[in-house]
């Protein structure tokens, strides 16, 4: 039994192009393994935890539980139309998932990895409570760049322990903050080192992953802080204190795990208490916390460990570097659905602009193009032009196909199932747009429009073999394309959702055909301005906005 993760969105705002890069390529890669015959669960949900909440619900005159309300419910309709398929989509603020938590943080503490400790931490004396996280800001120790409490976010990125930031200030009212002494609870991560060094040398995924996640360890290592001054969180046992959002949400993994199988019939055990495989996507910025904190606290706590961590590379927006606080953001419900576009056309540009772990630069330009050049002008123009030609000539063909068909199918299925096992989902649809691009030569060559005239009986054995192109096309694009594939399959009868990888290389005795219908309609030109003259109008707007100190009203 294999689980598939994806890194939880959190709760907190809405989803972006930059989300999907995790999201996409994950359901992609498991509706592959479920038509290779492989026993798949795939979870995921909304990191529900964390200061940025708090404050956000605060700013809201929400409640934090009333604003992950709204996020988790938009998430979970975001995944819907981009058919993006979780066996279970859970929420960390429910009381099985609390529950899971505290049972690995008391296991931690039995067994002697978590241990107390007074550090001095910011204080703001108007607001009268300590400040974690998020709530407050200052200079980081190590780089001297403005910094956000828990990590280096405009200088060199490290990961910030409570305490190291200085010359804090509260981000709610500007006071200066102090530095009052308080007890919180750490992990000795510090003694896991040697585990990890073992570990991340034969753990397998992206290699942007593996090498980031080696060099810190190599670098440094210290014990983490696991415990937050905050009523919203898992309580810590036994303290006023929450456990922190970054020990609390990847233990979502197993608590949704719990919820699958409860919901499937299986046992959760054999994935995190035996030798099930684990594979987590993630972004590319939550390596550190996915390779370092997590196996070491599920080492110490006798879990079952990851197999794989598939890390995307970074977005760019028309060039520029991905930032909601500057406008260089997609917004998917707004930004693409709203526009009336096709989904399919986003999986397969996301997919398709680059390798999964090199940074993706989405561009409406270069989106129109691979649309209409690509999937219109290559895969659609084919299966349209073979699928008319079979119905209006046939009706039903006996097939009979060229043994050249089949080795070129043969080839494609293969380059598709290495792709799977080098994380490279780029490289599986350029293989099935190199079996589309075969089957326009075979098609033109043959001239079946001419050959129909002199040899029916030929012209039909012609036809049967890009009909067998075409259900090979159809089933091996169902994972990228799945709304488009699943119109296309019953044009010639097939139950693309149930079908399997090497279906593509069965011959039926017959094909029996409906009326076909266009694959895809084209990306005009006036739709491609509007959305590009939209992204700068707000790109503008941000600009002035932040120049006048009050960028969070956009």
């Amino acid at each position: 039994m294999k689980l598939i993760t994806c890194g939880l969105p959190y709760a907190n705002g809405k989803a972006h192009i930059g989300h999907l890069r995790t999201y996409i390529p994950a359901d992609i890669y498991v509706k592959y393994l479920r038509m290779l015959g492989e026993d798949i669960i795939f979870v995921c949900g909304s990191d529900s935890h964390g200061t940025p909440i708090v404050v956000n619900a605060e700013q809201a005159n929400l409640t934090p539980k009333q604003l992950v309300d709204i996020y988790h419910k938009h998430f979970q309709e975001i995944f819907e139309k981009l058919d993006i398929n979780f066996d279970f989509y859970g929420r960390t603020d429910e009381r099985y998932h609390h529950q899971t938590t505290q049972e690995i943080v008391k296991k931690l503490i039995e067994k002697g990895y978590v241990y107390p400790k007074e550090i001095e931490l910011a204080y703001c004396p108007r607001c009268e409570r300590f400040l974690p996280d998020r709530y407050v800001e200052g200079i980081c120790p190590y780089c001297g760049e403005i910094a956000r409490g828990d990590e280096c976010d405009q200088g060199c990125g490290r990961h910030l322990e409570p305490g190291e930031i200085l010359e804090a200030k509260c981000k709610i009212c500007g006071s200066k903050a102090v530095y009052k002494k308080q007890k919180h609870y750490f992990f000795k991560l510090t003694e896991f080192k040697e585990f990890l060094e073992d570990y991340l040398g034969s753990l397998e995924g992206t290699e942007n992953a593996l090498n980031y996640a080696r060099q810190w360890v190599k670098t440094e290592l210290k014990d983490w802080c696991i415990t937050r001054n905050l009523e919203w969180g898992v309580n810590f046992p036994d303290e006023n204190l929450v456990v922190y959002v970054w020990v609390d949400a990847p233990i979502g993994y197993i608590s949704f795990t719990k919820k699958a199988c409860e919901k499937l019939g299986k046992d959760w055990r054999k994935i995190w208490l035996k030798n099930g495989e684990i594979i987590h996507f993630i972004g590319l910025d939550i390596v550190y916390h996915h390779c370092i904190f997590w196996p070491a606290m599920l080492k110490g706590a006798e879990y079952n460990l990851p197999k794989a961590v598939v890390a995307s590379g970074m977005v760019k927006v028309e060039g520029k570097t991905f930032s909601k606080s500057r406008g260089y953001v997609v917004w998917v419900e707004e930004d693409y659905l709203k526009a009336g576009l096709n989904t399919d056309y986003l999986r397969y540009y996301l997919i398709n602009y680059t390798s999964h772990q090199r940074d993706l630069n989405f561009s409406w330009e270069i989106f129109k193009d691979k649309v209409n050049n690509e999937l219109i002008a290559t895969l659609g123009n084919f299966m349209y032009r073979v699928l008319h030609f079979a119905w209006k000539n046939f009706k039903e063909v006996r097939m009979d196909v060229d043994k050249e068909v089949i080795n070129k199918i043969q080839e494609i299925r293969n380059k598709i199932v290495d792709s799977l096992n080098d994380w490279e989902f780029k490289v599986a649809s350029d293989a099935f747009m190199e079996l589309a691009s075969f089957g326009n030569l075979y098609f033109q060559n043959a001239k079946p429009w001419e050959l129909i005239k002199q040899d029916k009986d030929e012209c039909e054995k012609i036809i049967s073999s890009c009909l067998q192109l075409v259900k090979a096309l159809i089933i091996f694009g169902y994972p990228i394309l799945p709304k488009t594939m699943e119109k296309m399959g019953k044009i010639i009868g097939i139950d693309v959702e149930n079908a399997k990888v090497d279906d593509a290389l069965k011959i039926d005795a017959k094909i029996i055909l409906n009326k076909p219908k266009v694959p895809f309609e084209k990306v005009e030109d006036e739709k491609i301005k509007e959305l590009e003259e939209y992204l700068e109008l707000f790109m503008k707007l941000k600009s002035i906005v932040e120049k006048e100190g009050v960028l969070d009203e956009i």
